[in-house]
């Protein structure tokens, strides 16, 4: 139920509507600045970074790095890695679904059919 709002209590209601607004303005800030750490920038990691990061051992990245199956840069003798490029070598092991497969393969075979008439 809603308060008849009176001339007398308007000095308590204002003081109200500025603790909400001020409890809104500071969680907008508080979300806003989790989006912004979830969308930050790309963000280069050391080899024990990277490790916690994909959850592998430190002499697994050095193996890794020196087959060349994980994307790496290089400074004097210091490694570095980059946050978004781990992000898509985890990616690329994704495996397709079913449905994803009889997908790409019902697209393949319509667009074949089309080049045979």
């Amino acid at each position: 139920m809603t308060e008849i709002l009176t001339f007398d209590r308007l000095p308590e209601a204002v003081t109200m509507l500025t603790k909400e607004v001020s409890e809104l303005k500071k969680l907008l800030l508080n979300n806003n600045n989790k989006q912004q750490s979830i969308e930050s920038p790309e963000q280069l990691l050391t080899v024990q970074e990277a490790a916690q990061f994909l959850n592998l051992t430190v002499p697994t990245i050095y193996s890794k790095v020196s087959k060349g199956e994980l994307p790496v840069m290089k400074r004097s003798k210091r490694l570095y890695f980059s946050s978004i490029q781990l992000l898509d070598y985890i990616k690329k092991g994704a495996k397709k679904s079913n449905a994803e497969i009889e997908a790409e393969a019902e697209r393949y075979l319509s667009n074949s059919k089309k080049g045979l008439k």
